[in-house]
Parts: C-alpha cells; structure tokens; sequence
C-alpha cells in the first residue's frame, strides 16, 4: 500500500510478531494495515498484561513472608547474642549486680529454710547488712583487688586465663602467679580484709552510734573472738575454690567466687548474721574480757 506502512504476508497457520511485540494473526493471505493490525491484536494484549500484574503481585506476596520471618530471627538471634556477651563485655556490671543479688537472697533461704521464719518474719535488718557489704565490698573493692590490682601484682594472669588447660600445664610462670594470687586470698585478703570489713559492715548497720571509730571497733573485737572457727571455716572452702577460681578466663572468676559465696555467705549468715543488739553491759564485759587475755597473751576461747 502506498503512503501506509506495509506489513508482512502471514502465513496460514502461523503468527508473525507486530509493532511493540503483538503478534498479527491472519487475515486470509495477507496482514491488513496496521490499523487493522491494531485492532485484531488488541484483544490478545489485554489479557496477557492483566496475567502478568496478577503474576508480579503474587510473587511479591510469596517473598514478603520470608523476608519478615528472617527479620524475626535475626532479632531474636541479636537479642540473645546480647545477653550471653553481657558478662564478657560488661563484667564489672554484671558481678557486681550477681554480688548483690546472692548475697541477699542466700540471707533470706536461711532465714526461710534453716531458721523456718516466715516471710513476714524476715529480719530485714539484717538482710540489709548483707545487701550493703555484697554491694560495697564483694562487688566493688573485691573487683579491684582481684582484677584490677592482680593485673598490676601478676602480670601473666591474662595470658594464663586465655590457655588451654593442657597449655597452662606447661606455663610455669603462670602457675607461680596463680599459687600466688590463691595464697594472697587466704592469707591476707581474706583474714585482715574481709573479716574486718564485714565485721565492722554488720555494726555500721546494726549498731545505735553513728561514730565509725566505734563501727571498727567493735566489729574487729568480735573478729577477733570468732577469729578461730571463722579462719578455720575460710580456709576449707577458698582454699580449694581459689584453685580453680584463678585458672578461668577473667570474665567468669568473679562471677564463679560469687556463686561459691552463695554458700559462704548462707554459713556467715546462719552463724554471725544476727542483728540483735548487745545489751551495753555485755558488749563492755565481752571487749574488757578480750582485752585482758590480749594484754595477758592468751588467746579467745
């Protein structure tokens, strides 16, 4: 055709593609104009793009779902990891909250299971004392001394904490370093920092003056006559503790003597946790009979 664009002659049984893609079914022998074309073919074409949209929404659908779930998990595997690398990424933090928490709860299952109080029985001044010197002293100076101030006094501990035990077998550096921090525990923290402090802790709580002096006072006098059985008790428990205590990694050392001070503290408590005060006339006689026997040189019964 003149002045129009001519289109392809189809064969019978065949489809010869069109303009954009459409596909020009026969008209007898020949394809007519495109107009022609256009109109045929336009039929064919709606359908197939409503096919296609329907096709697009569905897979949108069907890839929707797996990408909320694995959101999800990955949430829920963030939150997890969190929580398990809290102790190693904030380990001050995280002894000092278990320090607390032990000490506290091993004084109210005495007071419960051994003594058979009832909850409304519970002597929560003495809980306090508990509360106060697991806070102060086991979560706080006890880090500093067993961390902080090792770091300093032991220079292997670090590399010691992170061997394998068949490389710490062969450490001999690391070995010293270890049986030294285990026998500065038992002879000298333990016996003249401890003690005392819990000691003078317990009348700071208990005790009607608000005169440190005295706090220190009495406490280390009563120290001092319980000095025996309580050394004694110390010294079978932390001694063989301290020597798996100071071979962990150090995130997990004072969270594990916290856990094994959940028992010592329930012996301190069932046996040195009274907060009943002393009757003047008693605690003058017990310091006055004490101090004869130190100016005598004998020993506490």
């Amino acid at each position: 055709h003149r002045g129009t664009t001519s289109i392809p002659a189809c064969r019978t049984n065949s489809t010869v593609p069109g303009p954009s893609g459409w596909s020009c079914r026969p008209q007898g022998n020949v394809c007519k104009t495109s107009r022609t074309m256009l109109g045929l073919c336009r039929s064919s074409l709606i359908p197939s793009v409503g096919l296609r949209r329907h096709a697009l929404s569905a897979q949108r659908l069907f890839n929707s779902t797996p990408k909320l779930k694995d959101g999800a998990s990955a949430t829920s595997t963030s939150l997890t990891s969190k929580i398990v690398s809290f102790p190693k990424n904030n380990p001050f933090t995280f002894q000092l909250l278990v320090a607390t928490g032990k000490t506290a709860a091993a004084d109210i299952m005495v007071q419960i299971v051994v003594e058979k109080k009832k909850l409304s029985e519970i002597d929560w001044r003495r809980n306090g004392i508990f509360v106060a010197f697991g806070f102060a002293y086991l979560g706080g100076f006890q880090y500093w001394i067993m961390v902080t101030k090792y770091r300093q006094w032991f220079p292997t501990m670090d590399r010691f904490a992170k061997l394998s035990f068949a490389e710490k077998i062969k450490d001999t550096a690391g070995i010293l370093d270890a049986m030294k921090m285990v026998a500065f525990d038992i002879f000298v923290h333990l016996p003249l920092m401890y003690f005392p402090s819990y000691y003078a802790c317990k009348e700071f709580v208990t005790s009607d003056t608000w005169n440190p002096v005295e706090w220190v006072t009495v406490g280390c006098t009563k120290y001092y006559h319980n000095m025996k059985e309580d050394l004694s008790a110390m010294v079978k428990l932390w001694g063989p503790s301290d020597c798996v205590q100071f071979v962990l990694p150090v995130h997990i050392r004072m969270p594990f003597r916290h856990l094994v001070s959940f028992f010592w503290t329930a012996y301190v408590s069932f046996t040195r946790g009274s907060s009943e005060p002393e009757s003047e006339e008693e605690r003058d006689a017990e310091i006055a009979t004490i101090e004869r026997r130190i100016s005598a040189g004998g020993q506490p019964e």
